[in-house]
């Protein structure tokens, strides 16, 4: 409830102060008397730059945030609202019957670890021992413990579990362990709470003894470990945080934020602290503007200089160091009505005196419970999620950084409750009355509804009765925890949640786990395992039950009775003896092995330095470390564009204003074009460079000439425009000036942006914003002379052309991606109220005025749509002027629905499209996100490789298309297909799906998507699919779904466009889970977590908008083009590495299983032993486990570079050949193979009796007799281990040969010993024995034959891709790649590749050696034998000169993307086209024509600008590609062609008719998502 001062009616206008407004931090203009306090506080603040340096960094980072609105649902439906109590007593009703609270709130102590020193042991085991296989072991060892069942040293077997589950317990500890440090050091940072008085909402909290018993153990262990890390620091001395921890998600730009312009208000004196840490609060009313973050310490360095600069001694208005023209007589302020204080109350009741007890004491985060005040400082993190009450600025605005709760970097601007800005001290708190009804907790970031409630007394009439009043509260009046306060000397506030209710909380852990393909398939194989197991032990069981039973045999003489006394209980005991016996069947050890084999390979990852991005010191972080084989099956690639494929950093090219087109440029998107029509873009493109580089040179001196503009820097104007300048100086009439300059001002007043000063002569302005676009335009709006200088009290301060001027800003209605536009409402220095608004231009052309502007909109439409093609972004611009008492009334409305505690945002959204019809179109923006380096490459090798690449992005349909062509996605071959549903309907969906999988013989059956599932083999390149947000809507649904789905899969590029997060998840869900193939998804932004976590692989790009994809992601990268090396590189080692060493582990362990099963034949499965039981232990843990964990880790069929330059070779993980089961059964088949021949050799050498050696001495024992099995069997098992392994280096074939030998030292060195017992002295009488040797020679022989003929047979007749490759590698046909960077290496190596075609390259000088390098290449080409040339040549794109039966170059059925029309035709005869290049390389003089007729007054007179030559624009005309009829059969979807449908059906209340069987297009928010 708000109320107007009395003065408002008498004066007859009501102005209210923005009730939603960004605030700025800026310089404000003081008297002398600043000079005099700042003196005292310079050494405050820098101490305060000194000590924030050494803050902790916070934990309190979230893996993944709910972006939905939807996210509400989340809070269980029993939840209730509640109310916080302050300086009032609680209600009855919330009271119990000893007068405690009856509602209980979280503690703000939070803990994210696992364990505590006590549950650790207990609880880590009952964790681990969810594993099946953890227990399996464990019941084997159980029963290895009762001696019925044979086991001879039951604590040795307990062994290897023992180890593993130790080591399991170790890593879990040193993650956890730091977890609860890190949980520690955030619940015991400081904070300043109020203290020494009543918080009524919580009571003393009871602590029980086995609590006091818990702490106590924690803080032993907690001193301890401190001890701990004091001894190690003082031994290794500081050696600062290392790599890996700098690397995961540290922050950016902790460096990078210029030193702003101190405040010039602070107090006297600064707040004093005593020995307790008590604090009296000191009011500082004014903000720091743009601090310095910690880490400035250059700041003292320049303290003086900065004082000199503040002196506010220039008085023109020109002057550098002035920041606000004063109004006096001679120059009096504008005209404008008078402005009326809206009184908005207070909290603080003055009827209550202070007891002058309370302070804002020094506290732990821990100790923070709802209802508290507290005081934040600046750089302080906060602790919990708070309600701001005042803030050191006047205006109550402070400003706060989300980097740790959404990873956006840039900062957002709070405001403080209206009613709480007088509450500063602590006596302020303490004579507050009033409570606070809040929403219950839930996990959406961006909306909190609650409302204060307060008895507002008059202070005049002391006995009047008070009224009851209420503010209400959103989401910009909360600080939540794990933001930091930025810019802002303090805030004060109250806590509403704490500890797991915060949002931060709430988020937290909700990253899907992800398992590894190949680890669900192994399940299978271990099942199998299990089967084979079963009928081993139950084949045992009933032979030596059976054998019992009969009587008569040889047992009876050698064995006195039996354990069970009866056949069948002899037969049970057998099964478990069996158990035991075969147990290896099953590996412990393969699970152990898996864990050290993944670990190295995400090391290897981390530590590849050609997958560091050294601009933001970011190396490629594993973040899943179990899921590296997945990424060398990955089929499709699903990507985000903006700031995945491109570069995030928006650099403004061109505008169009009142139909006149400005700017130069040459875009990637544009040399894409020129490129397929065979022109040589070297050529065009350093013309195109040449040429803007002189354009920006006369610009630069055409601005100082008009303007001598202090803020503009020559180096970052990307703007290049002349004609724009020498209009701006009315060279082209007064109506062309005055609209260039409401252009630029509109930019300059419509944002929602921060301003940043950093000291200097003249000082340095930049712009934070939470969108790169919007800071590219204010910058823009800089340059040319309208500079945003920053807010005053009531409005925005603009230097408009060397005068400052300053807007009122009534309100700011924020962009959102449901409106897709914000708008700015304005007082003008001439007191009209005025209404600007930027938007996407669906939005903006459906509400223009009904009738007006025909030809501007034309003009305008066609002017974006070429932008579009040129690749850039575009918004349109409009305004609309406002009546005093139309304002006022809607500005009711509009305070009525932001004071709404249900549904506010609803409300705001409808008030807010009430305001924002019957527009007038000034123009439209350009701006150029460039594509990120080596991304063409990087999509080339991708494909090549057989991956399909779908891009899902928000972008327009013109825009995707042309980054589609100009980064390799779409090429010259393909026929495009643009989906695109007339009706809103499923059956049309169905019925335009029908036709498109008709042209491919398809209809959608079950049968097909069957087929789709087995065909991995990448579709041929002739066509790629375009859909838009609505139609894909639609095809979407369950109906058509699968018709889509196959459409999309006969089609090598899909881009889906106008799509929201949710639509890229659902996307990535249809593929993942409707065809038998492995996904990952890459993205940069939030709205791109979703289709991460949908993913089986989420790679997350440490870009421009924040680390949340980053955080929520299974791999980190700092570039597009690192995916190829994770991809091609180390996802395809992996894989093959994984299937390789799995098929190998059940190998070697079925020879050992199986010779001792062989065995049990001769003794009726009696389950004793054929080798000693060291041998079994030993088996798996020394005698062939290096080998083979060494293959899963270093094993290279071909090194990186042939792995990039032959990207074919990953197709074999695509198509899933290298872990098959056919693969699996054949080793085992192998396997079973040689345990018959390691135990048959054997016993067919004893079986003739021939026991006795040459000495003598006989052999005849049963452990002997294993010696000779155990030593050949495990030199085949090693010897087949390497011969499967490719790469044999010295550290491969050294472990192998140690792994061999070992086996023959421990049976000499170990039976050398009496400990040996039985087993004492056989390795001299085996050893010694000739035969032994003889044996094992032919064993291994006899072993190893099949498995070397197979792969003889195989590699010289059958010969796989990699098999030829590596035989080209051996003939040095890969030799060119020895002095090639791994970075630069593609598929197309060999061949000289175009340097960057962006005009943002303009500036950047070529390398002196640029020809000399070229020329080196082209040599080599030319001198390459074709017998030296390797497999798999790099394709060459069809050109103009090149026939291709598909493409239409050539045709002269299309002139450019639209054929002729009457617009275009005025068009090309007010700008023709003209050649790029005659043959001989000269460029043609451009032709200069009449500008077409319109009905303006301004376009009939002479028009200089519009006559000039525009080389940009006359080279876009000319090199617009000529495309495929499937583009001409739908003109709608181009921008010219849907804008000019869009009648302003927002303006008049209804949709256009009248266009036939095409659908009307309404607001943009319904049309394109």
């Amino acid at each position: 409830m708000v109320e107007f001062s009395p003065n408002a009616e008498a004066e007859g206008t009501q102005i209210s102060n923005p009730v939603k407004r960004m605030r700025w931090a800026t310089q404000r203009v003081t008297g002398k008397k600043g000079l005099a306090k700042r003196k005292s506080i310079f050494n405050r603040h820098n101490n305060r730059l000194s000590q924030a340096e050494k803050k902790r960094e916070s934990a309190g980072s979230a893996n993944g945030v709910h972006q939905g609105e939807d996210e509400e649902k989340d809070a269980p439906e029993s939840e209730i609202g509640r109310t916080v109590y302050f300086n009032q007593s609680l209600p009855a009703d919330a009271k119990d019957e000893e007068g405690r609270p009856l509602v209980s709130y979280k503690r703000n102590k939070i803990r994210t670890a696992k364990y505590t020193g006590l549950s650790f042991v207990p609880k880590n085991l009952w964790l681990q021992f969810h594993n099946v296989a953890n227990v399996y072991f464990l019941f084997i060892i159980i029963l290895s413990a009762f001696p019925i069942f044979g086991a001879t040293n039951p604590g040795l077997s307990a062994v290897p579990l023992i180890v593993i589950v130790v080591i399991t317990a170790v890593k879990d500890a040193v993650e956890d362990w730091r977890r609860s440090n890190l949980d520690n050091e955030l619940n015991n940072a400081p904070v300043h709470r109020l203290v020494h008085w009543d918080n009524v909402n919580t009571a003393d909290e009871y602590v029980n003894p086995w609590r006091k018993f818990k702490k106590a153990c924690s803080r032993v262990i907690l001193s301890a470990s401190q001890w701990v890390a004091s001894r190690k620091q003082k031994k290794g001395g500081a050696k600062g945080k290392d790599s890996i921890t700098r690397a995961l998600d540290a922050p950016t730009d902790s460096d990078s934020r210029r030193y702003s312009v101190f405040s010039q208000a602070f107090d006297d004196e600064p707040a004093a602290e005593n020995a307790d840490g008590d604090v009296e609060m000191t009011p500082v009313p004014s903000p720091t503007p743009g601090q310095a973050r910690s880490g400035e310490a250059a700041a003292a360095a320049h303290a003086d200089t900065e004082r000199e600069n503040l002196q506010n001694d220039h008085t023109q208005p020109g002057g550098l160091n002035q920041s606000l023209q004063v109004p006096s007589a001679d120059r009096p302020a504008s005209s404008k009505a008078a402005v009326a204080k809206r009184f908005y109350g207070s909290l603080i009741d003055p009827n209550l005196e202070a007891k002058e007890l309370a302070r804002f004491k020094r506290d732990y985060w821990k100790n923070v419970q709802v209802g508290d005040f507290v005081r934040l400082y600046n750089e302080e993190e906060i602790p919990a999620d708070i309600v701001v009450l005042s803030t050191s600025d006047a205006d109550g605005a402070c400003y706060v950084e989300t980097k740790n709760l959404d990873g956006e970097t840039n900062l957002k601007v709070r405001q403080a409750l209206h009613t709480g800005r007088k509450v500063r001290r602590a006596r302020d708190c303490e004579r507050t009355n009033f409570r606070l009804e809040s929403e219950p907790p839930h996990a959406n970031l961006y909306a909190y509804s609650g409302v204060v409630r307060w008895d507002q007394h008059d202070p005049d009439s002391p006995h009047e009765p008070p009224k009851a009043m209420a503010e209400p509260v959103g989401i910009n009046n909360m600080l939540l925890r794990g933001c930091t306060l930025r810019n802002t000397d303090w805030i004060v506030g109250i806590v509403v949640f704490t500890g797991e209710e915060t949002k931060i909380m709430i988020n937290s852990g909700i990253t899907p786990s992800k398992r590894a393909q190949i680890s669900k398939d192994l399940n299978w194989n271990v099942i199998y395992n299990f089967i084979i197991l079963f009928f081993m032990c139950l084949i045992a069981a009933l032979v030596q039950g059976t054998t019992w039973g009969r009587g008569n045999e040889s047992l009876d003489y050698f064995e006195f009775g039996s354990y069970g006394g009866t056949p069948a209980l002899n037969g049970f005991i057998t099964f478990w003896a069996a158990v035991i016996l075969f147990q290896n069947l099953v590996p412990i050890s393969l699970y152990i092995s898996l864990e050290i084999i993944r670990t190295a390979q995400a090391f290897f990852i981390y530590s590849d330095t050609f997958m560091y991005y050294e601009k933001l010191d970011y190396p490629c972080t594993p973040k899943s470390w179990n899921i590296s084989d997945d990424v060398g099956q990955i089929e499709y690639i699903f990507s985000d564009k903006t700031g995945t494929l491109t570069q995030n950093v928006m650099e403004f090219k061109k505008c169009t204003i009142n139909g006149i087109p400005y700017g130069e440029a040459y875009t990637e998107a544009q040399a894409g074009m020129q490129k397929r029509q065979g022109i040589d873009v070297e050529v065009e493109g350093a013309r195109a460079r040449e040429q803007i580089a002189h354009d920006r040179v006369e610009m630069l001196k055409s601005i100082r000439q008009i303007y001598d503009n202090p803020y503009l820097r020559d180096d970052e104007l990307t703007f290049v425009a002349p004609d724009f300048v020498r209009d701006i100086s009315g060279e082209s009439g007064e109506e062309q000036k005055a609209a260039n300059e409401r252009f630029m001002l509109a930019l300059a007043l419509c944002h929602t942006v921060i301003t940043e000063r950093t000291p200097g002569d003249p000082p340095r302005i930049e712009f934070k914003a939470q969108s790169p676009d919007e800071a590219a335009l204010v910058a823009t709006a800089r340059d040319v002379g309208f500079t945003v200088m920053g807010r005053s009290n009531e409005g925005i301060i603009i230097n408009y052309l060397g005068v400052e001027r300053e807007y009122t800003v009534l309100n700011t209605l924020e962009f959102n991606s449901t409106r897709k536009r914000m708008s700015a409402i304005l007082r003008m220095p001439d007191g009209k109220i005025v209404l600007f608004c930027k938007g996407a231009d669906s939005i903006i052309y459906s509400r223009l005025k009904r009738g007006e502007q025909l030809e501007l909109r034309k003009s305008t439409a066609e002017h974006l749509e070429m932008f579009a093609r040129e690749g850039l972004r575009t918004l349109c611009i409009a305004q609309r002027e406002l009546g005093e008492e139309e304002y006022q009334r809607w500005n009711i409305d509009h305070d009525l629905a932001a004071a709404a505690v249900q549904d506010r945002e609803e409300k705001l959204e409808v008030v807010s499209d009430a305001i924002e019809r019957e527009l007038t179109l000034l123009g439209g923006t350009a701006i150029e996100d460039r594509l990120q380096d080596g991304v063409p490459d990087a999509i080339a090798l991708l494909a090549q490789a057989g991956i399909k690449l779908w891009v899902l992005t928000g972008d327009k349909v013109e825009t995707a298309i042309n980054i589609g062509f100009s980064c390799n996605l779409l090429d010259n071959d393909m026929d495009l297909i643009l989906l695109q549903i007339e009706e809103d309907s499923v059956g049309a969906a169905e019925r335009e799906l029908d036709r498109h999988l008709a042209v491919f013989n398809k209809t959608g059956s079950d049968a097909e998507l069957k087929a789709a599932k087995k065909n991995h083999e990448p579709p041929d390149p002739t066509h790629a699919l375009v859909v838009d947000g609505d139609s894909l809507k639609l095809c979407l649904d369950d109906r058509v779904r699968q018709k889509f789905l196959l459409l999309c899969k006969e089609c090598r590029s899909v881009l889906c466009c106008r799509v929201s997060p949710a639509q890229k998840a659902a996307v990535v869900r249809l593929v993942k889970n409707s065809l038998d193939v492995m996904t990952l998804a890459i993205g940069d932004g939030a709205n791109d977590v979703a289709m991460i976590q949908e993913a089986h692989v989420g790679v997350g790009i440490a870009g421009e908008e924040g680390r949340q994809a980053v955080m929520s992601s299974d791999y980190a990268i700092g570039q597009f083009r690192f995916l190829t090396r994770l991809v091609l590189v180390h996802g395809r080692w992996s894989y093959r590495r994984l299937a390789e060493t799995i098929a190998n582990f059940f190998y070697k362990n079925i020879v050992w299983t199986f010779a001792l099963f062989w065995y049990q034949i001769f003794t009726n499965f009696d389950c004793s032993y054929a080798f000693d039981y060291s041998y079994i232990l030993l088996y798996n843990l020394a005698f062939t486990s290096l080998p083979i964990i060494f293959m899963g880790i270093l094993d290279q069929d071909v090194d990186d570079k042939v792995s990039v330059a032959v990207p074919q070779l990953y197709r074999r993980g695509i198509e899933r050949k290298e872990w098959t089961q056919v693969k699996f059964w054949t080793y085992m088949v192998d396997g079973l193979y040689q345990s018959l021949l390691c135990f048959f050799f054997v016993y067919l050498l004893f079986e003739p009796a021939t026991f006795n050696t040459e000495n003598g001495r006989n052999v005849n024992d049963y452990k002997r007799v294993g010696t000779y099995i155990a030593c050949p069997a495990v030199v085949v098992v090693n010897a087949y281990i390497l011969l499967n392994t490719y790469r044999w280096d010295w550290f491969m074939v050294l472990i192998s040969t140690i792994s061999m030998l070992l086996v023959f030292f421990w049976t000499g060195v170990y039976t050398s010993f009496t400990a040996s017992f039985t087993f004492y002295g056989t390795g001299n009488q085996v050893l010694g024995s000739l035969s032994f040797w003889a044996a094992t020679f032919l064993i291994i022989i006899l072993c190893l034959l099949p498995r070397f003929a197979s792969k003889a047979i195989q590699k010289i007749y059958f010969p796989r891709d990699v098999d030829i490759v590596r035989e080209q590698i051996r003939q040095g046909k890969f030799d060119y790649l020895r002095d090639v960077d791994p970075t630069k290496v593609s598929a197309t190596s060999v061949v000289p590749k175009a340097e960057s075609t962006s005009s943002s390259e303009v500036s950047k000088p070529l390398p002196k050696d640029a020809n000399k390098e070229k020329q080196k290449r082209d040599l080599h080409v030319q001198t390459m034998s074709e017998d030296m040339r390797p497999i798999y040549p790099p394709s060459v794109s069809a050109t103009a000169t090149t026939h291709n039966p598909r493409s239409n170059n050539g045709s002269d059925g299309t002139d450019y993307t639209n054929h002729r029309n009457d617009s275009l035709d005025r068009i090309d005869r007010a700008f023709p086209p003209v050649s790029s290049t005659t043959h001989a390389g000269t460029p043609l003089t451009p032709a200069i024509t009449e500008p077409f007729h319109t009905p303006r007054e301004s376009f009939e007179r002479p028009r200089p600008s519009f006559d000039r030559p525009r080389p940009s624009f006359d080279r876009l005309r000319n090199s617009m590609d000529r495309t495929r009829s499937s583009f001409e059969q739908s003109r709608d979807f181009t921008s010219a062609a849907l804008l000019a449908r869009v009648e302003s059906s927002q303006s008049t209340g209804e949709g256009r008719q009248g266009h036939g069987a095409s659908r009307s297009r309404h607001d943009i928010s319904d049309g394109l998502r």
